[in-house]
């Protein structure tokens, strides 16, 4: 068995951080499975609970969703890994809670970011099958943040002088 290749992470002011993701065609391609494989490893060692492909510096519409209790959340609900392809958020709630956020690509930054409690999310699996679920709390949380960033917005401009005077540094 080959071993996972860790991939770097963008960070805030690169480009692809700030452009829309490429729609993913060739699901089964042996690339995209192998990108989906090591953006989980990289979420993991970095202690993640989500990443886009954008943040690896691959331009396609691909997130994975794997909360768990780690020292950036420690009160994270636990869920297998869930790879997301071509997400799109069908439906949000009007009822919104505010909570703070970080992001693997903005180091020692978390605010408060007002997200939908509720959303519908239509995605592919890895494997190709249509699935349309929904999600509530933080893995609600997470979906919009990582789908955000597949449109180039990250949480930081989500931020608004409602919510803060200026983002936390850890």
């Amino acid at each position: 068995m080959t071993e996972t290749r860790l991939l770097p992470i963008a960070q805030r002011g690169e480009p692809i951080l700030q452009q829309r993701a490429q729609e993913v065609t060739g699901l089964h391609e042996p690339a995209l499975q192998q990108l989906i494989d090591a953006m989980q490893a990289t979420m993991l060692v970095a202690n993640g609970v989500g990443i886009a492909a954008p943040q690896v510096f691959v331009s396609k519409r691909v997130i994975i969703v794997a909360s768990r209790p780690n020292p950036r959340y420690p009160d994270a609900p636990s869920m297998q890994p869930l790879a997301m392809v071509n997400p799109e958020i069908l439906w949000r709630s009007t009822a919104t809670c505010l909570s703070e956020e970080g992001c693997l690509s903005v180091p020692d930054v978390r605010a408060p970011v007002e997200r939908a409690e509720r959303i519908l999310v239509r995605y592919l699996t890895r494997t190709g099958e249509t699935q349309e679920a929904q999600y509530s709390g933080f893995i609600a949380r997470i979906i919009q943040h990582e789908c955000d960033h597949l449109d180039g917005v990250l949480f930081v401009e989500r931020v608004t002088a409602d919510n803060t005077q200026e983002p936390a540094r850890d």
